[in-house]
């Protein structure tokens, strides 16, 4: 990805895909963060092959338990040949056909192609931006990035301080060895205060990391009662950290046994139910 997971772009990443096609290799691209250059920054332009669009997280797609994820991949033209068929081109009277004159083609890889209702989504979603549009998410998602940023960096330790692109990163490893209080401990007490936590331990490289990410939707006024939320947490952390130690308390299931629940999954449910 680029920008990375720490929310930084790689000014070397020209540097970076010559050294990999000099070496006879070819360049993949995440677009994980592409919201963050979306209608500003072409991948292909940065050197990279193929392009795999997480439509979930820049072209307002559900994604996961929320519903079927789905993405777009694209590739440049010395790839195009080896593509799975069919394909779609323009035949007759202008109109789209399937293309199966494919000689070099890897064939069929899947009976259809992903959810084609969740594509259609996102194109809806593309022609309602607009041309103009498109790139002010970009634009938006680096201005909320940095406003939460600049106002958290009071309290809290940024784990790259400087400008940032969509997301960034706090690392909670020196209030923790102060006060007890991880980073697990803070988004579970944001919960009580009606948020849904933020990304915990993640980049590994980060300790006791909470990567932020407001993306280019959330209004001033949200921003800042989440701000508000975290530096209060802080605040809370030093005097009483017993009380985000006891979090959540006001959801309907508290801490659950995360360790349980990956080693003895209950994947099926028993009928009758016993509540029924």
């Amino acid at each position: 990805t680029n920008p990375n997971t720490l929310g930084l772009f790689d000014p070397n990443i020209l540097e970076i895909t010559q050294i990999v096609h000099d070496a006879g290799g070819l360049t993949y691209y995440d677009g994980a963060n592409l919201n963050a250059i979306v209608g500003l920054v072409r991948p292909g332009d940065m050197g990279f092959d193929v392009v795999h669009l997480n439509l979930h997280k820049t072209f307002s797609t559900p994604h996961g338990a929320g519903g079927p994820g789905c993405g777009a991949v694209g590739c440049k033209e010395l790839l195009a040949p080896f593509m799975p068929v069919p394909g779609v081109k323009q035949g007759r009277d202008g109109l789209l056909e399937f293309d199966y004159d494919r000689p070099e083609s890897i064939g069929r890889v899947r009976s259809f192609y992903g959810n084609f209702l969740v594509v259609v989504r996102a194109l809806t979603y593309l022609l309602t931006l607009g041309k103009e549009g498109i790139p002010q998410v970009a634009v938006n998602a680096v201005l909320n990035a940095n406003y939460m940023m600049e106002r958290l960096r009071s309290k809290y330790d940024v784990a790259c301080p400087g400008r940032c692109m969509h997301e960034f990163v706090l690392s909670l490893e020196g209030l923790k060895a102060e006060t007890g209080v991880s980073a697990l401990d803070v988004a579970k007490a944001l919960q009580d205060l009606g948020f849904h936590p933020p990304t915990m331990y993640f980049p590994l490289i980060v300790h006791e990391a909470l990567m932020i990410e407001p993306t280019e939707t959330e209004a001033l006024e949200t921003l800042d009662r989440a701000c508000d939320a975290l530096l209060g947490l802080y605040g809370e952390a030093k005097v009483d950290p017993q009380k985000l130690k006891a979090a959540p308390v006001t959801t309907v299931i508290g801490r659950p046994d995360e360790v349980a629940a990956a080693r003895q999954p209950v994947v099926r449910c028993q009928f009758p139910c016993k509540d029924a």
